[in-house]
């Protein structure tokens, strides 16, 4: 069992100068060829059950298939909740198996996001798991707005909720399908000036390849999400291997082909974040 905590593997990762990616999981075919990833790199991973992945499976069933693909290889697995908004969702998450909480209350006034962050961060630490919250608004590409973190809020956030990652909104965008932009690396330098957390940055899709390496290897950026991107990958060879044999019915078969190009790109994706 390899299972970690978001700490267990943050943690080194500050120490180490490099990132670790939080790849977001919407069925079993990527889910497995992410760990498959990691394994093959010798990197940690941690495999993220967003809002989408929990409403096609139930949290309980997450659990068990994130720490069943735990055992099944050497490498660090965290079984992490993203974007939990409420405390009975962080609480179900808990009960069934993951090692990490994300609770999202970045939409809240900041004292109202600090008082709920830290009593989820309260529950994660007494069973023995790890907290990340969110400060700053990320927005949508193409949906709401994002709100830029302010850094002594975020010091604040960081010292007053207990976290062990901290989420940061720094010009990131969920659900980016290009990188033409980039992060703030002004506002993450004043950021990291004032607290010691591991930061996270969401939307990192949307993040150009040779910033989120560099920002890995030299900042307190320890974590970046990864969903866009790979559900690209994934819709590009699901479409290559249905247009191979249009008459092909067997989803087993079909999704058989689609496994091997997540793996390939979910391998680039960490070995870009991983040490130098």
């Amino acid at each position: 069992m390899t299972l970690a905590t978001l700490s267990e593997v943050l943690q080194p990762a500050l120490a180490g100068g490099y990132a670790v990616g939080g790849l977001v999981c919407l069925g079993w075919e990527d889910m497995r060829a992410y760990t498959r990833a990691a394994e093959a790199e010798g990197l940690p991973v941690i495999l993220q059950a967003g809002p989408s992945c929990r409403k096609h499976t139930p949290l309980p069933v997450l659990g068990k298939m994130f720490r069943h693909l735990a055992e099944e290889v050497s490498v660090p697995v965290v079984a992490h909740l993203d974007h939990g908004y409420t405390f009975e969702e962080c609480q179900e998450a808990l009960e069934a198996g993951f090692t990490s909480l994300m609770y999202d209350g970045s939409r809240k006034p900041l004292q109202q996001n600090i008082d709920e962050t830290a009593r989820i961060a309260e529950m994660a630490h007494a069973a023995g798991i790890s907290c990340e919250g969110e400060i700053g608004f990320v927005g949508y590409s193409e949906g709401a707005a994002s709100q830029g973190t302010d850094p002594d809020e975020a010091a604040r956030f960081a010292r007053e909720s207990g976290v062990d990652a901290m989420a940061i909104s720094v010009g990131n965008v969920h659900l980016q399908q290009n990188r033409e932009g980039g992060l703030d690396e002004a506002r993450i330098r004043a950021i990291e000036a004032l607290t010691h957390v591991p930061l996270v940055i969401h939307g990192g899709s949307g993040v150009p390849v040779a910033q989120r390496s560099a920002l890995a290897r030299t900042s307190k950026i320890c974590k970046f999400n990864i969903g866009t991107e790979l559900r690209m990958a994934f819709c590009t060879a699901l479409r290559e291997a249905l247009a191979a044999d249009d008459q092909r019915f067997d989803r087993v078969q079909i999704l058989s082909q689609v496994e091997a190009p997540i793996e390939t790109a979910a391998r680039a994706v960490l070995r870009a974040l991983g040490p130098a």
